[in-house]
C-alpha cells in the first residue's frame, strides 16, 4: 500500500464562533491570562540592539523553540502566519552580544550570586575559557589548546569513563547525527540527549504496541476528528501555536477531552495571539477535565476498556472494532480477560475518578468514528510510564484509531527537533535507522568504516552516578562533554548532581549561555566552549516536528552582535575526533552540512529526502501522512499488539499526598517569568486542592512544607484546582522531593513524581529538630512508585 502524502497547509475557518469565547470584553481585561502583547513589545525592546536580524530569524528561520515545527511564519497546518511567545522568548538567545568580560572573570563565588536566569541575561559566551582547581575565575583559551587539552584527556581514558549529552536548545539533526557518530569513533556508547529523558517511553512503548517510535498522525488530524484527548499534557504552554490548531478543530466540531490531575488553566482558556478572534475574546479550549490522580491513568484507561467489555456482553461490536481487531491486531483474549479480572473499586480508587464519570469518556468514544489521542510528560515521566503510554495504544487499536485521517497516537514533543535526536542516533539505546543491536550495527559499521564499541551505554542519570564509582573502576565517567542543558535544574537530586558534576575531572560545557552548572567545580578543569546558534550553523540545518516534518533552516546573515570566535556544533565535535585519533579522522569528515545531509539519507532510511532540502521553506515528511496506514504496522507480523499490565501500586499511605512537578512560563528550565500568567502562581507556590487545604486547616497563601527522605521543600500554598491528595510544584524547584536512581523500567528515565507530607510551616519548623532530621523518617522509607 503507497503512502499518503500530507496535503500542506489547509485554510482557516472564516466565520467567528461566539459560542467558543472565554468573555465579550475584548483582550480579557480582568482576568488572569498571558500579556501577549505586552510580551511581544518587551521582546521587541529587547532585541532593538539587533532588530533586523531577529527579524530574519522570525522571518526565515525554522522556531527553535516548540516542536511544532514552524518555517518562517508558516506551517504545514494551517495557512496565514504564526508567532508565539515561546519562540519570541528564546529569541534573545540568538541576538544577543557577548557577555561583558569584566563579569565574565570576575571572582567564581560573585558569578554563583546569580541565578540561571541572570546568568542567561548577562549574554552570550564570546570565547573559549578554562577554570583549573583552585582558580577564582575562568581564564581565556585558544581553541587549540581548549580541544588538545579535552583530546589529551581522552586519550588518557578507557572510553566507558567519558560521557557525552545533547540539550533540546536549537540543535540540529546535523549537530545530533555528528555527535551520535563521533562518540561511536572515539569508543564510547554513552551518548544521550534531552529528549530521551522526556519522552523515551512513547518510544519504547509505540514500538512494541504498533511498532514505531513516533507520531502516527498530523496536526491536521485534530481538525475534524470527533474527540481530540489530550493525556498529561499543557500543549497551549508547551506549544501555543497548538491552540490555533484546536480552535479550528472546535469550529469542525472536534470535542476537546484534557485528562490531567490540575485543571490547567491554558488547557481551559486561552488568548491565541496571532488569531484576531481569539486574542480578542478567548477560546475555551477544552469541553470536558477529568481530574485524575498522579500515576492513576492505568486504572482509568482499564475503566474505560472494562465498561467497553461490558458493553460488548450486551451487544457484540458496540465498543470494540471487530474487523479492525480481527485483520489487525494480536492479544484481545489476554487483555479482556486483564481488564476483567481488575474490580471497579481498584479502578475508582486509583485513578480518583468516579465509575460514573469514567463510563461516560467510554461511551463517548465507543460513539465515535476517529480520535485521536495526544500526550506529554504528565504520562511519560512514571516509573511505570512505558505501560501507561501502551494503555493508550490499546484504546487507539480496540477502536481502530490508527493509521488514517483524523485518527492516531501523538506524542506531543516539547522542542524543536527532539524528534529528531534519536532517529540521529544520539541516544545510548539507538543508532540511525533502528535499534543498536544485531543486523542495524553491522549496517552502521559498514556505512561508517570503523567498528562499533559493542557493549551498552549508560543513560544520563545512570552515567551521573557512576562518576562517583571507585577511582578504579572501568565505568567511572571521568570526563563529561555537554552540549548545553543543566543537569543541576533538570535530574533529581540537586544536592547530589552537584556532589557528581564536582568530582569529575575535566567537565566541557559546549554552549551559548552560562549557567549555574557551568559554574561548578570540577577535579582539574572546567572548559567552556562556545557554540554558534541554529542560525549561524554554516550551510544551515534541518530540525524535526512532532509531525515527523522535517524543515530546512537556511544560515541567517546579519549578525550586529556576532560572536567571532563560535562554531557549530557539528564542527567542534569532528575538530575533537581529528586530535584524540587522527589516523583514522577522516571516516567523520564532513566538508558541509549537505555533505552530512547526503549521508543521513543513507544511514537512516526514514530519511530519504533530506539531502534535497537546501533552501528556506524547503520541508518533507518521513513516513507519508500516517504511519500504520490503513491499519498495517511495521511490527514482525504487520500487527499492532493489545498489552496487558497491571495496575500500579503507589504504596500510598493514608496521610501521603501524591507530587508531581510542571513548568510555568518557561522553556525547560530556562524562567522567563517569576509569575506564572496562566495561573498567578509564583515559583514556590504549591498547587493544593481546597478540602485537603481545609482539612489540613491551611489557609490560601499560607506557609507549608513538604518533606519525605529525600528532601524538604518550603513555599507557599496556593488553593486551586487540582485533585485531591496530589500536590503541583513547579521544576525544577521542587526536584530537591525527589530521588535520584529512580528509572522507568524500559526506558530508564528518572521518575518526577513521588510521595510527600504536607504541614504548616510553623509546625514543622517547631520540632523539625527532634523529630524530622535527625532521624530517617521510618513512615516513608517505602516510598510511592520505588
Amino acid at each position: 500500500m503507497g503512502q499518503t502524502k500530507h496535503n500542506g497547509p489547509i485554510k482557516k475557518a472564516k466565520m467567528p464562533a461566539p459560542k467558543h469565547w472565554v468573555s465579550p470584553i475584548p483582550f480579557g481585561l480582568g482576568k488572569i491570562k498571558p500579556k501577549h502583547i505586552r510580551d511581544t513589545m518587551k521582546v521587541a525592546w529587547d532585541n532593538k540592539d539587533n532588530i533586523g536580524y531577529a527579524k530574519n530569524i522570525i522571518t526565515k528561520g525554522v522556531c527553535d523553540g516548540c516542536a511544532l515545527g514552524v518555517s518562517g511564519l508558516y506551517d504545514q497546518t494551517l495557512t496565514g502566519p504564526h508567532i508565539c511567545t515561546t519562540r519570541l522568548n528564546v529569541l534573545r538567545l540568538n541576538t544577543m552580544p557577548a557577555i561583558n568580560k569584566e563579569i565574565l572573570h570576575s571572582d567564581i563565588e560573585e558569578l554563583r550570586k546569580y541565578s540561571s536566569t541572570e546568568l542567561r541575561e548577562l549574554g552570550r559566551i564570546p570565547y573559549p575559557m578554562i577554570r583549573r582547581k583552585g582558580d577564582r575565575k575562568f581564564s581565556r583559551l585558544t581553541w587549540e589548546d581548549a580541544m588538545d587539552m579535552i583530546a589529551d584527556k581522552m586519550k588518557q581514558l578507557n572510553p566507558k569513563q567519558y560521557s557525552f549529552y545533547l540539550t533540546s536548545r536549537g540543535i540540529t539533526n546535523e549537530s545530533y547525527y555528528v555527535a551520535a557518530k563521533v562518540s561511536r569513533f572515539l569508543g564510547t556508547n554513552h551518548v544521550d540527549n534531552a529528549s530521551r529523558i522526556c519522552h523515551s517511553p512513547s518510544k519504547t512503548a509505540l514500538k512494541r504496541s504498533v511498532g514505531v517510535g513516533a507520531s502516527t498522525a498530523n496536526y491536521q488530524d485534530w481538525i475534524g476528528t470527533d474527540v481530540l484527548l489530550f493525556w498529561g499534557s499543557v500543549a497551549s504552554n508547551s506549544s501555543p501555536v497548538s491552540t490555533k490548531y484546536m480552535l479550528e478543530a472546535k469550529k469542525k466540531g472536534t470535542k476537546i477531552i484534557v485528562i490531567n490531575p490540575y485543571r490547567e488553566p491554558a488547557m481551559d482558556k486561552y488568548w491565541i495571539p496571532s488569531n484576531t478572534e481569539s486574542a480578542l475574546f478567548g477560546t475555551k479550549v477544552a469541553d470536558d477535565f477529568y481530574q485524575i490522580n498522579i500515576g492513576g491513568d492505568i486504572a482509568f484507561m482499564h475503566g474505560i476498556m472494562k465498561h467497553w467489555f461490558d458493553m460488548e456482553a450486551d451487544e457484540y461490536g458496540s465498543a470494540v472494532n471487530h474487523a479492525f481487531v480481527e485483520q489487525h491486531v494480536n492479544g484481545l483474549d489476554e487483555l479482556r480477560q486483564n481488564v476483567s479480572d481488575q474490580s471497579w473499586e481498584e479502578i475508582t480508587f486509583s485513578s480518583g475518578v468516579t465509575k460514573e464519570r469514567i463510563i461516560e469518556l467510554a461511551e463517548l468514544l465507543a460513539n465515535s468514528k476517529n480520535a485521536v489521542f495526544a500526550w506529554a510528560l504528565g504520562l511519560t515521566m512514571h516509573s511505570f510510564a512505558t505501560d501507561n503510554i501502551s494503555q493508550v495504544a490499546n484504546l487507539a487499536l480496540l477502536r481502530g484509531f490508527l493509521g488514517r485521517k483524523y485518527s492516531g497516537l501523538m506524542p506531543f514533543r516539547g522542542h524543536s527537533s527532539v524528534q529528531g535526536s534519536g532517529e540521529m542516533g544520539a541516544d545510548p539505546f539507538v543508532l540511525p535507522g533502528g535499534d543498536f543491536k544485531g543486523e542495524n550495527i553491522k549496517r552502521m559499521e559498514d556505512l561508517w568504516g570503523f567498528e562499533l564499541p559493542k557493549w551498552q551505554g549508560d543513560v544520563v542519570g545512570v552515567t551521573l552516578e557512576n562518576i562517583l564509582l571507585p577511582e578504579n573502576h572501568e565505568r567511572k565517567i571521568k570526563l563529561y562533554y555537554l552540549s548545553g542543558g543543566n543537569f543541576l535544574e533538570t535530574m533529581p537530586d540537586p544536592d547530589y548532581v552537584e556532589k557528581a558534576l564536582s568530582a569529575l575531572d575535566i567537565r566541557v560545557h559546549q554552549d551559548i549561555i552560562l549557567n549555574t552548572s557551568t559554574l561548578v567545580d570540577a577535579k582539574e578543569a572546567v572548559i567552556v566552549l562556545p557554540a554558534k546558534t541554529r542560525y549561524e550553523q554554516e550551510g544551515g540545518g534541518t530540525s524535526t516536528s512532532t509531525e515527523r516534518m522535517v524543515y530546512f533552516s537556511p544560515e541567517i546573515e546579519g549578525n550586529k552582535n556576532q560572536i567571532e570566535e563560535a562554531r557549530a556544533e557539528w564542527k567542534i565535535y569532528i575538530d575533537l575526533a581529528k586530535r584524540v585519533k587522527p589516523e583514522t579522522a577522516h571516516l567523520v569528515e564532513f566538508k558541509d552540512g549537505q555533505a552530512i545531509r547526503e549521508e543521513i539519507a543513507k544511514a537512516n532510511p526514514s530519511y530519504e529526502g533530506v539531502q534535497h532540502l537546501k533552501k528556506q521553506g524547503d520541508v518533507f515528511q518521513w513516513g507519508g501522512a500516517w504511519l500504520c496506514e490503513g491499519g498495517i504496522c511495521p511490527t514482525p507480523d504487520g500487527r499492532g499488539n493489545l498489552i496487558p499490565v497491571d495496575i500500579p501500586d503507589l504504596q500510598k499511605k493514608p496521610g501521603d499526598f501524591y507530587l508531581t512537578t510542571r513548568r510555568g512560563k518557561q522553556f525547560n528550565s530556562m524562567v522567563y517569568k517569576e509569575t506564572d500568567p496562566l495561573n498567578g502562581a509564583e515559583r514556590y507556590d504549591v498547587l493544593i486542592n481546597p478540602e485537603d487545604a481545609r482539612d489540613l486547616r491551611i489557609e490560601n497563601e499560607e506557609a507549608i512544607v513538604l518533606y519525605n527522605q529525600y528532601g524538604i521543600f518550603q513555599g507557599r500554598a496556593k488553593i486551586d484546582q487540582i485533585a485531591s491528595g496530589n500536590l503541583g510544584v513547579h521544576f525544577p524547584e521542587g526536584n530537591f522531593l525527589l530521588p535520584k536512581g529512580r528509572y522507568e523500567k524500559f526506558s530508564k528515565i528518572p521518575d518526577y513524581n513521588v510521595g510527600v507530607k504536607v504541614e504548616k510551616a510553623e509546625k514543622f519548623n517547631a520540632r523539625k529538630d527532634t523529630q524530622y532530621l535527625e532521624k530517617r523518617i521510618d513512615d516513608l522509607e517505602d516510598t510511592p512508585g520505588a
